[in-house]
């Protein structure tokens, strides 16, 4: 008798057990979705990639609704951030334009709204899932190779991204490196905000200004097409070494055809927006990754970022891609 009991509570709790789960995959959800308008390449993979996950996630969940909004500056954000709120959106996914979005998303996450922050952050722990790229590796990684492939003496000059985390996590993982190598000299460091024509303009400025520069960093594919084109109508022949990042397919095209100044990238891959998207649903439905012991997804997530070279290019070549 006693084992029967046994038996029947089990199949109570297993029963018990099934049907919440059945209750949070059947719920209905909507989730917002705001990231900066496709002003340059990366920028332009990472919405296609958001809008490849809504579209594959509103067809095999017709529960799931999204809100896909886009801004050109964070003022435009952090309406959207607030008319989604209105909306009564059950969670968001955040790619910020700069930090200083976070006064808005605090709001947002204090009213109990499921936040997974993106990439360049915000200065307050105000989400419940942080993904982002190594930054510090991908800084790390590559002004090491830079360093390496300058024999360790030369000039460089650096062009910054937007004034957020992680702009600051790089350059400064950038300056560490440098200082380890007497012989390196970083003659300037400016803002270029991802732009290809804000970078192209800073680097045809350090060339009027800097006679002798032997690397170029931007971090950014799409700022080293500036400085590529700035450095090109110049005339100059100084410049060895010019490295941007993120593994666009015109950078791992040029490493691919053994070009003089572009040897090498990082990857820092644009479709982990539609992670974040697809990390949005899974914490709403109090989901968590197969083989986790704890419940709930961790609240920092961080993706590998990997070193591209002419060995290993083919690889990362990929010729219809957007970016």
């Amino acid at each position: 008798m006693k084992r029967f009991l046994v038996f029947l509570i089990c199949l109570f709790a297993l029963g018990s057990h099934v049907f919440a789960q059945g209750a949070l995959a059947t719920k209905k959800i909507t989730v917002g979705v705001t990231m900066p308008t496709a002003a340059a390449g990366y920028m332009a993979g990472a919405n296609w990639w958001a809008k490849k996950a809504i579209g594959d996630w509103e067809k095999k969940d017709p529960n799931v609704k999204f809100l896909f909004r886009t801004a050109g500056d964070v003022t435009k954000q952090a309406a959207d951030i607030e008319d989604l709120i209105v909306q009564g959106v059950n969670g968001l996914v955040i790619f910020p334009c700069d930090s200083s979005i976070t006064p808005v998303v605090e709001k947002a996450y204090a009213k109990g709204i499921y936040i997974v922050m993106m990439d360049r952050g915000i200065t307050k722990p105000a989400y419940d899932v942080y993904l982002s790229n190594d930054d510090e590796a991908y800084a790390r990684n590559a002004v090491e190779w830079i360093c390496k492939n300058m024999d360790y003496k030369g000039n460089m000059v650096l062009i910054e991204g937007v004034p957020c985390v992680v702009t600051e996590i790089r350059t400064r993982t950038t300056r560490a490196i440098v200082a380890k190598y007497p012989g390196i000299k970083i003659l300037d460091c400016q803002p270029g905000y991802w732009n290809k024509e804000k970078a192209l303009a800073i680097m045809e400025n350090y060339l009027q200004k800097y006679p002798n520069i032997t690397a170029v960093y931007t971090a950014d594919d799409d700022m080293l097409e500036g400085c590529l084109q700035a450095y090109k109508e110049s005339g100059r022949k100084d410049i060895k070494i010019m490295f941007g990042g993120a593994a666009s397919k015109n950078m791992v095209k040029r490493i691919m055809a053994n070009d003089p100044l572009v040897r090498a990238d990082t990857t820092y891959p644009p479709d982990c927006v539609a992670t974040a998207v697809s990390l949005s649903v899974e914490g709403l439905r109090g989901q968590a990754f197969p083989g986790f012991y704890q419940k709930k997804l961790p609240i920092r997530i961080v993706l590998n970022s990997e070193m591209v070279t002419r060995e290993n290019a083919k690889s990362y070549y990929f010729p219809d891609s957007v970016f």
